[in-house]
């Protein structure tokens, strides 16, 4: 059960929750944390959150660790935090123009990513491979992992003790297997809602769509940087195509081969602007026309945040092109390859070996039965930033893979 938050939220805590809409999440309204602790004085519950969030090392992590490109393939590629950072501003722009609570909506946004793997998707997909005889893996309950365990800094408990909305945000996602163990765990907690067919609050589901928009925008700036798809490609996409001759109708210079960079920038941001007014224009509609009275409501209706039936459309179809054309690209699947070996590779010694892990891990893993130290080691695998496993990989391999 979660633990209210012990004193009442003062005049200086709410004053940035002021003009919210009914339906918002309030933070003197929380559901509370795992752990009870006093309300800050000058911070809001969701405040605090965003801050323990900034602050753990888990979010540093971040900047090391692969959205598509791997850091030694370029120094202005995204990374997990600079994706985190983007989802948050697009997150907190909707937020405000919906009236829901937006310190709640950043903070979701900023830890949505904290239990990705290294080398992005590729990493999480070969790791559930390697923990199928010990309960799976997925990446949304390895951030809930570890904001609820994992992270150590306070002395009173483990983990960052973060409020019940904050981390109903964060799992985004759960199997029905996975939302039992939880709910076994916590009753009537984060994993309630996908036993019931339920909603999150509203700041979870933007948070969700923010992620969307985020990397649908910059994995296709990143591509066209790459080299590995180029600008005619998409202007093959009805989307970003409409924005692309809309920039250029006002800016003909853009068509110059040395604007060309400014061009796909002024159609990207375009695009990306139009997608957030769509979803202010879609989701203000279904707010009006459900009228939830309270966040209580709100988890009863079908998910309320969204782009209308156009748009979805049409962001579905940037993301497909996306997905064969970079994501399945030959030179990022032979890297994707490359970097699956490393995490199998690595999980295999670990979990023959765990003193071969950082002492706080092998100390951790030491004389449990096989599924609680493949726990741990997946836990140390996840944890590690692309450059750390591949340092790892080549201390226990002698192997040099993925070298610049």
């Amino acid at each position: 059960m979660h633990a209210p938050l012990m004193q009442p939220a003062e005049p200086q805590q709410i004053w940035t929750e002021l003009g919210l809409a009914p339906y918002a999440c309030f933070s003197h309204r929380s559901q509370g944390r795992l752990h009870a602790q006093e309300a800050a004085p000058t911070r809001s519950a969701f405040q605090r959150d965003r801050d323990r969030i900034v602050h753990s090392t888990a979010f540093r992590r971040l900047v090391y660790k692969t959205q598509v490109f791997l850091n030694h393939e370029g120094d202005l590629f995204r990374t997990r935090l600079t994706h985190s950072i983007e989802v948050a501003q697009l997150g907190r722009s909707v937020a405000r123009a919906l009236r829901i609570n937006e310190d709640l909506t950043e903070a979701i946004c900023l830890a949505h990513d904290l239990g990705h793997t290294p080398f992005g998707h590729a990493g999480q997909d070969v790791l559930n491979d390697c923990m199928q005889d010990f309960g799976g893996f997925e990446h949304n309950m390895q951030s809930l992992r570890v904001v609820d365990t994992l992270e150590e800094r306070y002395p009173d408990y483990s983990g960052l003790n973060l409020c019940f909305e904050t981390r109903e945000g964060i799992l985004k996602h759960c199997s029905a297997r996975h939302a039992r163990l939880l709910e076994q765990r916590e009753p009537g907690g984060v994993g309630q809602r996908f036993l019931l067919g339920r909603q999150p609050g509203l700041e979870a589901q933007l948070a969700n769509l923010a992620d969307e928009i985020a990397y649908n925008a910059h994995d296709a700036d990143d591509g066209v940087r790459s080299g590995l798809i180029s600008l005619e490609q998409l202007l093959e996409i009805p989307l970003f195509a409409r924005y692309a001759q809309q920039a250029l109708a006002e800016y003909p210079q853009l068509q110059e081969p040395q604007w060309r960079r400014k061009w796909l920038y002024e159609a990207t941001r375009r695009m990306l602007s139009e997608q957030i007014y769509d979803v202010i224009r879609h989701t203000s509609a279904g707010l009006q026309a459900a009228q939830p009275a309270d966040v209580d409501a709100v988890r009863q209706l079908p998910a309320l945040v969204g782009f209308s039936s156009t748009m979805a459309a049409e962001s579905a179809e940037l993301k497909r092109f996306l997905f064969k054309n970079l994501y399945r690209h030959p030179q990022v699947v032979r890297t994707t390859d490359q970097a699956k070996v490393v995490v199998r590779e690595l999980f295999a010694i670990y979990l023959a070996d765990p003193a071969q892990m950082k002492p706080r891990y092998a100390s951790r893993a030491a004389g449990l039965e096989p599924v609680a130290c493949a726990r741990v080691v997946a836990d140390f695998i996840a944890g590690m930033t692309d450059r750390y496993a591949l340092r790892e990989h080549e201390r226990l391999t002698g192997q040099r893979v993925l070298v610049p």
